[in-house]
């Protein structure tokens, strides 16, 4: 797939933002606060219904406006496809696809794109949530109907936490409330097959992330990456509970229905779901220890880049658009020489490489074919070297 043109209206800091892009490396060049991220942000959005910067999205669109346009026109082979989003700061946002207008779910079938930013770093280091998000974000990548079932999980478990601490207001025993099995049902139904896929995603990523953290690093220190489920019993996000995955029986859904049985006490007294995908955490390992925690800084960088990199070469091997466009935002910068030659020999690889880059000499030669500065939220001048 190729980015042929990007145009936005009142996105961030662009009132309007107009710039063609080529096959192969393109890199945006500025000073630090001027607009590049903003750029490939966008790009990104298409493609995975969020942003790697905040978690709403009131924040793209530009002050005082309403709402914010993203329209990119994109190659895949001979076809071309026109998607449009337009995001509003409140309410629902719209897509069209060449002029027709679609859910904005339908989006990721069209745009696919692979984001790597500083950001990342706390993928490896942050807590939970952040390789929960990293996980299920590749998932709709893969498979863009499980925004769907993200999506109906979430709503089942706010209800479920409403309910919980409703009773909990009201001192509702547990064998007292009888629409708690209802929701149980949506809940073990909907997590079971978000729990599967993960499961089904971490198997797939494993050889691609060894290979990846090999080719960046220049060591096989093997990494590895599990999952911790909380409807085995293990959950890293509460301290009162361990690790007893080796111990459960059954299907995973029985799984999920006895762990809720189990915890229903505990989450009348506290008010909220303590089992399920939303509690799980991926867990990631270099020389057999946790990276978070063990691991070096340059060791972290490693296997963040490494999980981009195979997330690129998963959907690369699955995809019929193609390549997915490789995105590498202002990361050179934080890197080694080493790192940064072999991060270049991978990512050349790739149909189409857009980089951000706060000093143009950061970008190794091999990725400084088509330079694009940006001054304060104007693209000033296109480059080709």
């Amino acid at each position: 797939m190729i980015v042929e043109q990007l145009s936005l209206v009142d996105f961030r800091n662009y009132a309007v933002a107009d710039v063609e892009l080529a096959p192969g490396a393109n890199v945006f060049v500025g000073r630090n606060g001027q607009g590049k991220t903003n750029l490939v942000e966008a790009i990104a959005y298409l493609a995975t219904l969020g942003s790697h910067r905040v978690s709403t999205d009131a924040p793209m669109v530009r002050d005082g406006q309403d709402a914010a346009i993203v329209r990119a026109r994109l190659a895949h082979g001979e076809r071309r496809v026109l998607l449009e989003l337009q995001l509003n700061r409140q309410g629902a946002n719209k897509a069209r696809v060449n002029g027709a207008s679609v859910k904005p779910a339908e989006l990721p079938r069209y745009a696919q794109a692979v984001l790597f930013a500083p950001e990342d770093l706390q993928i490896v280091r942050s807590d939970p949530s952040a390789r929960r998000r990293f996980a299920d974000q590749l998932l709709v990548q893969r498979s863009p109907r499980l925004s769907g079932v993200l999506g109906d999980y979430d709503r089942v478990l706010r209800q479920r936490n409403a309910l919980l601490k409703s009773a909990r207001a009201r001192g509702v025993r547990g064998d007292a409330l009888s629409t708690l099995d209802v929701w149980d049902d949506k809940l073990v139904s909907l997590g079971t097959e978000v729990i599967e896929a993960r499961l089904a995603l971490a198997n797939d990523l494993a050889e691609p992330v060894s290979h990846a953290y090999a080719a960046i690093a220049g060591a096989d220190h093997e990494p590895r990456l599990d999952w911790a489920l909380s409807v085995r019993g293990s959950d890293p996000e509460d301290d009162e509970t361990g690790d007893s995955a080796d111990s459960a029986a059954g299907s995973l859904a029985d799984q999920f229905r006895a762990a809720l049985a189990a915890r229903r006490s505990a989450e009348l007294e506290r008010g909220i779901t303590l089992v399920g995908p939303h509690r799980d955490d991926l867990v990631l390992r270099v020389r057999g220890l946790p990276v978070k925690g063990y691991a070096s800084h340059g060791e972290s960088w490693s296997v963040a880049l490494a999980l981009r990199l195979a997330s690129a070469e998963l959907l690369r091997a699955e995809s019929r658009l193609g390549d997915p466009v490789l995105i590498l935002d202002d990361v050179f910068a934080e890197l080694d020489a080493g790192r940064r030659e072999r991060l270049a020999a991978v990512a050349s690889g790739y149909e189409q490489v857009i980089v951000t880059s706060a000093v143009e000499e950061d970008v190794p030669e091999a990725l400084r074919a088509r330079l694009v500065r940006v001054d304060g939220g104007r693209i000033v001048e296109a480059v080709d070297e």
